[in-house]
């Protein structure tokens, strides 16, 4: 049985409501996000697609001067984010809404869209109709998710990512008909001595040359990389 909650340094996730927990990759994702975006002076609005228990939202709050919309379309999930958020000491600054994003309007368009999508279609799935919805749904696919981002965007916006490392050729297709640009890639391992599995992937509007870099969670030892350590050590309670 998964833990029904996460502590991170900051803040704690309950999770009991949720089909899908707390994940490294999820994690290693939010704080990759973070990291890019941090140093902004000025306040940014973020949007977060599909927030589930609201990890991204709350892994980005910790880190970024920004304002956050959050949606979700399931209902057990809703309540879990909103509690989630609730507790936590960025609540001012997060709004939650219980919707469909292809049903979401918003008064502003976004710096910054996030979203951890339904992203095994055509994959075989679960018998748990909540595993399925959170990862199969299929009024959103990834050619009509990136057309209700480039919707909700601002000009100079970035969409980020995390997919399934076998959907990069997806990705690129979508984005190509979408008018968008991979511009930079991060490829995800589970170990040293594995294939990637994930990639976190930011899109633009505007082309620029794609930076690719590369992450594994764990050594060939099984004990966490430096550069994961690095990343998540300002999350993670024990590192």
């Amino acid at each position: 049985m998964a833990n029904t909650f996460f502590r991170f340094k900051q803040f704690t996730i309950h999770q009991d409501k949720c089909a899908m927990k707390v994940c490294t990759d999820a994690c290693v994702f939010g704080a990759w996000v973070a990291e890019k975006w941090k140093d902004g002076k000025e306040e940014v609005s973020v949007l977060d697609i599909g927030t589930g228990t609201g990890l991204l939202t709350l892994m980005l709050a910790q880190k970024l001067n920004a304002s956050f919309d959050a949606v979700e379309i399931d209902d057990q999930a809703f309540e879990q984010a909103s509690e989630n958020f609730d507790e936590s000491e960025w609540k001012d600054r997060i709004t939650i809404q219980h919707n469909d994003i292809t049903q979401f309007s918003a008064a502003q368009k976004f710096d910054l869209i996030v979203s951890n999508p339904p992203f095994y279609e055509r994959d075989l799935k679960s018998d748990k109709h909540k595993i399925n919805l959170a990862r199969h749904d299929s009024s959103l696919t990834l050619s009509t998710l990136l057309q209700t981002c480039n919707t909700l965007l601002a000009s100079d916006g970035s969409i980020v990512l995390l997919l399934p490392y076998h959907r990069l050729a997806d990705l690129e297709k979508e984005a190509q008909a979408n008018g968008l640009h991979i511009v930079h890639l991060l490829q995800m391992k589970q170990t040293t001595t594995h294939s990637y599995f994930r990639i976190g992937a930011v899109l633009r509007k505007q082309f620029a040359t794609c930076v690719v870099e590369d992450i594994a969670i764990k050594d060939a030892l099984q004990k966490y990389t430096n550069e994961f350590v690095e990343l998540l050590k300002d999350y993670y309670l024990y590192l």
